[in-house]
């Protein structure tokens, strides 16, 4: 069991998001739909939090913000909340943006949050939740994707008393976590909705650039093991590598078109990142995909799905062909990748609503309209 907490609303300042985050925000679309709503924000301790590993944490706080109000449907269980997962080094506040709470949570929009309870958890290792920067540094429990969605679900049903979702959804590293929510909790929710993810395990050159944040701070002597006193000089490489991930090449060469002004961009984001980055929390953060594969059980997920890409991802590229593969093997899942464009910013373009809420809008059509 745990104890649970609520406090006042706060969000965060921009400059205090990671820097694949930053990233795409400052390319965003100028479309603000709505004033986004102001959340409920609380925490949510789950004593002797057994991990995957074996190893346990007396306590384990988990930070969540909600919008609206949970309602119990005909059958007496909740009918209308929404899980929101962020992606790596984020947190639930990403998603109180104009380009995406604007888009979607305001009056009369898709996740009217009048109608719907929206929750949005700062995932385990991230945000204001438990995390090695705490006081564990290198000494806290390795987790992983699985040991992540156990603890928020133990938060809906725990803290939030959730007893069903009538939609998962996430982005880059929570659009993952949706995969596996579709198959660890195939009965939990209506409709599944990953954006820019792959079901299949961290491999190629997703794999690498991972690999290359990991190498470079623990071979960094600066590091001490993870007892350093000042951030290692290694963590400017893991923030340069997230910065280069992030986006397309040819928005780059629009925001970067000389010498100059690309050291000056690279620069101001770094600097940016830096003030609010740890090595050891990137270290945990980067290699919790240690345990990702979804491919082998695929055919579990019961509810709708609907997987959204973006031709421009750097992360997840669709020649890869692996979406479109394995997507048949989903009984009721469907696979869109939007093209290249204008609007689209790589891999960043998952936060922005406005590109993918038609296919949202289909998705809670089919699985069972408005509650």
């Amino acid at each position: 069991m745990g104890t649970h907490t609520k406090r006042g609303a706060c969000v965060p300042n921009a400059t205090a998001l990671p820097v694949a985050l930053l990233a795409a925000l400052a390319m965003a679309l100028p479309a603000i739909a709505a004033e986004p709503p102001t959340p409920t924000e609380g925490d949510f301790v789950l004593r002797d939090f057994r991990f995957a590993s074996g190893e346990v944490l007396p306590e384990l706080r988990l930070h969540y913000r909600t919008l609206g109000t949970p309602r119990k449907n005909a059958k007496g269980v909740v009918g209308n909340a929404v899980l929101i997962g962020h992606g790596t080094g984020g947190s639930g506040a990403q998603f109180l943006r104009p380009d995406f709470a604007g888009e979607l949570f305001g009056p009369g929009q898709l996740l009217d949050a009048s109608r719907y309870f929206i929750v949005l958890p700062d995932g385990l290792g991230h945000g204001r939740s438990a995390k090695p920067s705490d006081g564990l540094r290198a000494r806290f429990p390795r987790y992983g994707y699985a040991d992540m969605v156990e603890a928020t679900y133990r938060l809906l049903t725990e803290g939030l008393a959730v007893d069903h979702l009538r939609l998962v959804m996430g982005t880059s590293m929570g659009g993952m976590h949706t995969w596996v929510w579709g198959e660890r909790h195939p009965d939990f929710m209506d409709a599944l909705m990953p954006l820019a993810s792959l079901p299949g395990p961290i491999s190629g050159r997703n794999r690498v650039w991972r690999r290359i944040v990991l190498d470079a701070i623990r071979n960094d002597p600066g590091w001490a093991g993870g007892d350093y006193t000042t951030q290692p000089a290694s963590l400017r490489t893991a923030a340069g590598l997230l910065f280069l991930m992030g986006s397309n090449p040819v928005l780059r060469q629009e925001q970067m078109p000389t010498l100059a002004r690309a050291d000056q961009v690279l620069d101001e984001s770094l600097a940016a990142s830096l003030r609010t980055m740890d090595a050891n929390d990137v270290i945990y953060q980067v290699g919790a995909s240690w345990d990702y594969d979804p491919a082998p059980s695929l055919e579990r997920i019961r509810a709708p799905l609907t997987a959204v890409n973006f031709a421009d991802d750097l992360i997840n590229p669709p020649e890869l062909g692996i979406l479109e593969r394995e997507i048949r093997r989903v009984p009721k899942g469907e696979a869109v990748t939007i093209p290249f464009g204008p609007a689209t910013r790589g891999h960043g373009s998952h936060t922005l609503a406005v590109l993918w809420r038609d296919h949202l809008a289909r998705l809670l059509e089919r699985s069972g309209g408005t509650p």
